[in-house]
Formats: structure tokens, sequence, C-alpha cells
């Protein structure tokens, strides 16, 4: 027996947006998302700027808070390369505003996946240009024993979240969902 049923995304969550609607959505995630990600820096970093080393565990061997400081990219690509690093971001934010601004009939989920890049790129370049080039990390995940990811923040959290949405709205478009044409026998 074979199951005829695709996997599908809501229509609403695909379907093109009007102006005020898109702006509507981007610009208090992008907002919203910049301000909890410079206040998760600013509020982690003075609770635990004593407990530079230690740190504090949040699920014991697995997630704490600990502080870090990063002068590169993503797993320390380009470290010590500030000024390439800000105007790299920069020019990032202004390709991804351009896009928002200028792109027509975008899906709800490319707006949210927009303003979280957008959001992400603003945090970890504040960092940069403000705080002498050093991005300020604190989240580090255990995810074998003795193993750690790179500590991350919230703005990278964000980050890979849009990768992520990007990645489903091009698996769950129009276009992919459309069955390829079956040749005549």
């Amino acid at each position: 027996m074979t199951d005829d049923r695709e996997l599908k995304m809501p229509s609403s969550v695909l379907s093109p947006l009007s102006s005020c609607i898109r702006h509507l959505i981007f610009w208090p995630i992008f907002i919203g998302g910049l301000t909890f990600d410079l206040w998760t820096k600013s509020a982690v970093f003075g609770w635990l700027g004593g407990l530079r080393e230690q740190g504090v565990a949040i699920i014991e061997g697995f997630l704490r808070l600990q502080l870090a400081v990063n002068t590169g990219a993503a797993f320390g690509i380009a470290e010590g390369h500030r000024v390439m690093l800000v105007a790299v971001s920069a020019i990032a934010l202004v390709v991804i505003l351009a896009i928002f601004i200028f792109a027509r009939g975008e899906r709800k989920i490319v707006v949210v996946a927009l303003a979280l890049f957008a959001a992400g790129v603003s945090g970890n370049l504040y960092d940069r240009v403000f705080n002498g080039g050093l991005v300020r990390d604190f989240i580090d995940v255990v995810y074998w024993r003795g193993r750690h990811w790179p500590a991350f923040n919230v703005a990278d959290s964000m980050l890979c979240t849009a990768v992520g949405l990007l990645i489903i709205s091009s698996l769950f478009s129009p276009e992919s969902c459309q069955k390829p044409a079956q040749p005549q026998k």
C-alpha cells in the first residue's frame, strides 16, 4: 500500500505577504532579538564577572553559563582580524536589509529568518565595534563527557535558527513540493 500523503507546511507560512505585514513581522523580531542578545550578554557577564573561571551549571554535565570572549567568527575563523570581521558583518547586514526591503512577496518564514539574521549579525557586530573586537559568548554545551561545543551567545543561536528556517523554507517551497512530471507510457 502506498501513502500519497505529502509532508506539507501550512500555506499561511509559505504564502507571500503584503509589505505592511512583512514590516510588522520583521522589525519587532529584529529589535527584540538584538535587544535580548545585548541584554543577555550584559546580564550574564555582569552576574558572572567574579566567576570567570568556574561558571555556573544550569544542567549539570550538559549546559553551563561560562564567560568567554572570541576575537574571530564561528569556531575562531579569522581570529584577530577585527577590521575585516566588522566590514564583513556590516556588508552582511546591509545585504540582509536590502533583501528584506527590496524583495517582494516573501513568505513569513523567510521574513522571520531575515529578521533573525539581522538581529544576530547586529548583536555580534555591536560587540566587535564597542567591545574592543571581543564578541561575548557565555553558553557552554557539553556534547560528550569532557567535550564542549565552542561557547556561543544568543546572536549565534539566532543565526543558526535563521539558517534552519531558510532550509525549511526551501524544502517546503511551492516549487519543491511539486511532483515531477511522470513520463507517459
